[in-house]
């Protein structure tokens, strides 16, 4: 079972001349991923009761993903507004002030099913935002070492203003990033989190610093894996006909966490043997997850059958 944490919301994204309100938020996109995978998976964030977080709660169910662990508020969704340039690449602006996503706190922490591996993807919040960022970030410092753990960035400029700074909001970021067991993290992220640096500086320091492994995606040019030892493993890019890359990140990490379930790696030790070739073969599956969603409009990550037909 993998427990996925963070937050739910709307995209606002744009149809011709409209905003069509469409489910998301990375934590959320990476559950309903998994669920389409086939994996056991139960969410971790606030929902609301309004119609918008009825909606998110009953795709969640409709893909088999458990809401056991994700409270209900009375207070609106989070909403996002997304703005796509001419390739099709996403930037987002967010309503996130009062909102259900950002209501999560320490006392909506359970202790965790046994055996399961815990998921953080992040987003508009940070690991700075209070409360919800920092009972995250809590919770992968508190699960360290007792299962497999497991971090997404997923970098947006809001989070340094939370932080009071970019520098500011790195140092907290190395700070979880020591603590946990895996890393996905995109190019793009590490540069924005590290300016003036190359992303593979970055990710070297960072696989140094105590991940078994951290894996970066470089969009059409692939993406590597790191090992803490220096070892680095390498696959291309999927050409595909792009829609849009709406999800595409946390398409792939859906794709990487199923394919790691699915191989019995539920914690670090099993996480650290993986060999070159089984590294490999894993990339290539969560590439190929990837792959798929960007042939889509918005979010639809593929189902397993896709995906090993």
């Amino acid at each position: 079972m993998i427990v996925v944490a963070g937050e739910a919301l709307i995209d606002l994204a744009p149809r011709e001349d409209l905003l069509l309100p469409l489910v998301g938020g990375s934590p959320y996109n990476v559950a309903v991923g998994l669920g389409r995978l086939g994996r056991a998976t139960r969410y971790l964030g606030g929902l609301s009761t309004d119609v918008f977080g009825q909606r998110m709660a009953d795709r969640l169910t409709a893909e088999s993903v458990d809401l056991e662990l994700a409270p209900r508020f009375d207070e609106p969704s989070t909403l996002a507004v997304v703005h796509l340039d001419d390739q099709g690449r996403a930037s987002y602006s967010f309503y996130l002030d009062g909102t259900a996503a950002a209501l999560l706190d320490a006392d909506h922490l359970p202790g965790l099913p046994d055996g399961a591996s815990v998921h953080v993807s992040l987003g508009a919040i940070g690991f700075a935002h209070s409360p919800t960022g920092q009972a995250l970030a809590a919770l992968l410092q508190r699960e360290s070492g007792t299962r497999l753990t497991s971090l997404d960035p997923n970098i947006r400029p809001l989070v340094f203003d939370q932080a009071g700074g970019v520098g500011p909001y790195a140092a907290r970021m190395a700070e979880v990033v020591r603590a946990v067991d895996l890393v996905k993290v995109s190019d793009e992220d590490l540069e924005l989190l590290h300016p003036g640096s190359s992303w593979r500086d970055a990710a070297v320091s960072w696989a140094a610093s105590g991940p078994a492994v951290v894996v970066v995606t470089r969009g059409p040019h692939g993406a590597v894996a790191l090992t803490a030892d220096g070892h680095e493993v390498e696959v291309a890019g999927e050409r595909v006909e792009v829609v849009d890359t709406v999800g595409a990140g946390d398409a792939f990490t859906s794709g990487l966490l199923a394919w790691l379930d699915r191989a019995g790696v539920t914690d670090r030790t099993g996480l650290a043997a993986l060999d070159d070739e089984q590294l490999r073969t894993a990339l290539t599956y969560a590439r190929r997850v990837a792959a798929i969603t960007c042939t889509r409009a918005g979010s639809d990550p593929p189902r397993a059958d896709e995906v090993d037909g």
